[in-house]
C-alpha cells in the first residue's frame, strides 16, 4: 500500500497520507463548504459518523457520498459545492 494518495478536490491536485478520510482531505485542502442546504446555507461535517448527512460531496461522479465515511483512493475525483 502506498504511503500517500493523489486525488483531485474541486479540480486541484492534492496529496494525502494513505487511510485519510475524504472529509479530512477536503478540510486539509482548505475547503470549508462541502455542500449547500436547501435554503442555500453553507454546510460541512457535523457528526463525523455519517448520521447528519452534512458532509455529502460528489466522488467520481457519485453524488451524495458521505465524505466522513469514505477513505481516499488513488486518483479519486472529489467535488464540493464550493
Amino acid at each position: 500500500m502506498p504511503d500517500h494518495i493523489h486525488l483531485t478536490i474541486n479540480g486541484k491536485g492534492v496529496t494525502v497520507p494513505a487511510n485519510t478520510l475524504v472529509a479530512v482531505a477536503i478540510a486539509q485542502a482548505g475547503v470549508t463548504r462541502f455542500r449547500r442546504s436547501v435554503t442555500g446555507q453553507p454546510r460541512g461535517p457535523v457528526c463525523g459518523m455519517g448520521t447528519c448527512m452534512e458532509c455529502r460531496v460528489t466522488i467520481n461522479g457519485q453524488a451524495h457520498s458521505r465524505s466522513c465515511q469514505i477513505l481516499c483512493a488513488q486518483d479519486m475525483d472529489i467535488k464540493t459545492d464550493e
